[in-house]
């Protein structure tokens, strides 16, 4: 990393600190230095240096840059910047201050305490909010831009301390004329957040997205993810074909809105599932706010810095970030 942080020193970039790494990228957290002792917190994205001469990847992260330049929405991580150094590309993104969603679902587990009610279904709204938004973008031409995630699971969704919740990683994300696509011929995604469409290799739209969404919802009010098998094929199988339960006889306190907000958006059947994240987000808040009071960023900011034990700088106690 020594290197990297001389090369991006005199692009105006100070590396700080490594915060996620996955199979073809790496994420670190820095700081953007302008004049007058300007300094922003960013997360910068590159590229691995294996994968950054193959053409295949180098036009995905270009097509991922471009896609999310224009996706500027609260609830989702927004891209400031896509640039090239040494042959690696790279891309500048907002910072939250915060966690992925795995990280807060160990966190849960380790405590062993289950996440309340309200706050796995506010968290999904937030969630379906960034989908609707992403899947009605429109390109300047007014063509639908026709944005499936396909990614959709605990790590590409991040909270934020302040209570704010951002999906992230579009990098295998499909849309007009931007992304490689290979759909009918590989599995996009992660085995055990498919929808069955995915899992099956057949083509998908936007409620490909909303299945996965289901499966994070329950995950979130069980603690576990029912359809993670034994390998990546059990996982698929599951997805494909392990019976749905009813999650109120695994959670009693899923009353039964909820569980069938549940049911629905876990339909295998993709005529019968929510037919947009717009209509399972509305769904969602009537569940939440049709008694006039629900949550909010605030409330869920709360209490994530009371699980996660984070203190504000210059308070007492140990800080984490």
């Amino acid at each position: 990393m020594a290197a990297l942080k001389h090369i991006f020193n005199e692009l105006h970039y100070e590396m700080t600190r490594t915060i996620a790494e996955g199979g073809m990228g790496v994420v670190y957290q820095a700081h953007q230095k302008g004049a007058g002792g300007f300094r922003k917190v960013v997360a910068v994205k590159l590229i691995r240096e294996e994968y950054s001469t193959i053409p295949e990847f180098q036009s995905n992260f270009i097509g991922e840059a471009r896609l999310v330049a224009d996706l500027i929405h609260t609830n989702i991580v927004q891209t400031y910047h896509l640039g090239q150094i040494g042959g690696q590309y790279f891309m500048v993104m907002e910072f939250v201050n915060g966690v992925n969603l795995e990280q807060f679902l160990e966190r849960h587990r380790a405590l062993n305490k289950p996440m309340p009610v309200d706050l796995a279904a506010f968290i999904t709204s937030r969630i379906a909010r960034g989908l609707t938004y992403a899947h009605q973008k429109r390109d300047n031409e007014g063509r639908l831009l026709g944005i499936v995630h396909r990614d959709i699971g605990p790590k590409n969704i991040m909270i934020g301390y302040e209570g704010d919740v951002k999906l992230t990683d579009f990098g295998i994300a499909k849309a007009l004329d931007l992304m490689y696509n290979e759909e009918g011929q590989v599995v996009a995604g992660k085995d055990e957040y498919l929808s069955p469409e995915q899992a099956d290799k057949r083509v998908t739209d936007a409620r490909a997205d909303i299945f996965p969404l289901g499966i994070v919802l329950t995950e979130l009010l069980l603690g576990r993810n029912i359809f993670r098998g034994e390998d990546r094929d059990g996982s698929r199988e599951n997805i494909l074909r392990l019976p749905i339960p009813l999650f109120s006889t695994l959670r009693p306190q899923i009353d039964p809105k909820l569980e069938a907000i549940i049911q629905k958006s876990l339909q295998r059947e993709r005529d019968q599932r929510y037919q947009s994240a717009y209509e399972m987000m509305t769904a969602l808040e009537i569940y939440l706010y049709s008694d006039g009071y629900g949550p909010t960023n605030e409330k869920l900011g709360v209490y994530l810095k009371e699980v996660m034990g984070f203190r504000e700088p210059g308070t007492p106690g140990p800080a984490t970030a």
